[in-house]
């Protein structure tokens, strides 16, 4: 089993770096799983859902999911016990599930909510690398955050935070990791 880290800013090409890489690593006896965690909200996010599926085009099977994992990558599991992933991207996921703790008042948040946050954030990334012993070759992709400026309000706050520590635990365990720049890939671990 191998797992690789891919990390940069937004638009830095490394969705399509790992598309690239995994697809380089299948010797024709794996599937290649896209784990697809964005939600669909609005228009641009809808054009750029749909610029990733056509550059993917027929090479991968498609599970759209940002929780859940053990369920919603089951079928993933049993056609054959060492396909490939990608998981684009650890960022969204979190937002997703940032997202769904609707009663958190996000101008005053108190340390209980975030917290609960906290815990519901872990327990997915926890169940994520759970299914990693099920694959031959992972990859992961994530946004680099807390390059730039801090956020002037608490909720970008909280979600670098959160984002950071879950990027950091994610890189700690992967083999190799890699940050892109402006479509260049360079390999810091």
């Amino acid at each position: 089993m191998s797992v690789i880290y891919v990390t940069g800013g937004a638009k830095s090409g490394k969705s399509k770096f790992a598309e690239e890489m995994l697809l380089g690593m299948n010797n024709g006896k794996q599937q290649n799983i896209y784990l697809a965690t964005s939600i669909v909200f609005d228009e641009e996010m809808e054009m750029k859902v749909s610029l990733h599926k056509e550059r993917r085009k027929d090479k991968w099977i498609t599970v759209e999911s940002y929780k859940n994992f053990s369920d919603s990558l089951k079928n993933a599991f049993s056609e054959n016990p060492k396909n490939n992933i990608l998981v684009d991207c650890l960022t969204n996921m979190i937002s997703n599930i940032i997202f769904e703790r609707q009663d958190i008042d996000w101008d005053n948040p108190s340390k209980k909510e975030l917290k609960l946050c906290d815990v519901s954030v872990e327990k997915e990334v926890d169940e994520l690398i759970g299914t990693f012993d099920k694959f031959e070759n992972i990859v992961i992709v994530s946004n680099e955050l807390g390059m730039g400026i801090i956020p002037g309000y608490p909720l970008g706050r909280y979600f670098r935070e959160i984002a950071g520590k879950m990027n950091q635990r994610i890189a700690d365990i992967a083999d190799e990791v890699y940050f892109v720049v402006s479509g260049i890939p360079m390999k810091i671990k």
